[in-house]
């Protein structure tokens, strides 16, 4: 069962006095980089929310928004004016000195987080238990959006690791010929060089059988097999197994490349071209697989 790094999920809290409102978004990334933008009087728990986070979603580039909307009562934060006003006369000097034509500076103020003076307030347990719930409902949703992603990248790798196996079995078709056609090049050269009397028949065919097993691709064949049905059996594991079927895609590669490097034949190295094809797009997709 695949897993996606890229989830959404939304939840709301409401709580006596206001409204929270929490947003997980997650991306592909290597390690677990979490971006958890908390109001000030919630920056207490920050650690714990980092926790269940990590524990939850396990990897990926993750970022959590929380906005609260006051519904009752008075906002939490009021405005410094000293500091905005010291800010603006810095910001005309400035202006004055570079001889530039002043702007709208309360845009530029109001954005500055000096700005505020905010009320430390204590949460209380049933608020931090309401909040972490609210986290744990906007988590689950992330994780339903994952599976679902999951869910329609393992029907794409089910068809193109198919794709592989049936070019893989269209090499079978080329070999024999493939073989008559080495047998008949080395023949040919051999001509250009010596008399047809000087050459020794059993000689030929001897060092051709010594030649025909060193480009042999019967074994290579045979563990590319086995390999695409290591790789659709991971698919169906209980947890998602990105890293591993990263691995898979590695040695499913090594054996396409050996087949393509041994083949000696037009047919076969196209039909390589297209399995390396098919694999490129698997291997684009798993960076996104938990």
């Amino acid at each position: 069962m695949l897993k996606s790094m890229t989830g959404f999920g939304k939840s709301v809290c409401e709580l006596p006095n206001k409204k929270i409102s929490i947003e997980i978004k997650t991306l592909n990334s290597k390690q677990m980089d979490i971006n958890a933008k908390l109001p000030v009087f919630y920056r207490e728990k920050e650690t714990e929310v980092r926790a269940l986070l990590t524990s939850r979603l396990e990897r990926g580039k993750v970022d959590m928004y929380v906005n609260i909307e006051n519904i009752g009562g008075y906002a939490e934060c009021s405005i410094n004016r000293d500091v905005i006003k010291a800010h603006f006369n810095e910001l005309k000097q400035i202006a004055e000195e570079l001889k530039q034509t002043p702007n709208d500076y309360m845009s530029l103020l109001m954005k500055m987080p000096d700005i505020y003076n905010t009320n430390t307030i204590e949460i209380s347990d049933d608020e931090w238990l309401m909040f972490k719930a609210a986290i744990g409902s906007a988590i689950d949703k992330v994780e339903e959006f994952r599976l679902n992603e999951g869910n329609i990248l393992t029907a794409d790798f089910i068809k193109r690791i198919a794709i592989i196996e049936t070019l893989l079995n269209s090499v079978e078709a080329f070999e024999v010929s493939r073989i008559q056609n080495i047998k008949d090049k080395l023949w040919k050269n051999l001509n250009d060089m010596l008399e047809a009397s000087k050459i020794d028949n059993n000689r030929f065919e001897q060092e051709i059988i010594y030649y025909l097993e060193k480009i042999d691709i019967t074994e290579e064949k045979t563990r590319l097999k086995k390999h695409l049905d290591y790789f659709t059996n991971t698919l169906n594991s209980e947890s998602s197994q990105g890293k591993k079927l990263g691995f898979i895609c590695q040695e499913i590669g090594r054996e396409i490349n050996t087949i393509g490097s041994k083949a000696n034949d037009v047919q076969i190295q196209q039909i390589v071209v297209q399995m390396k094809d098919e694999l490129e797009k698997i291997k684009e997709q798993l960076m996104n697989i938990l």
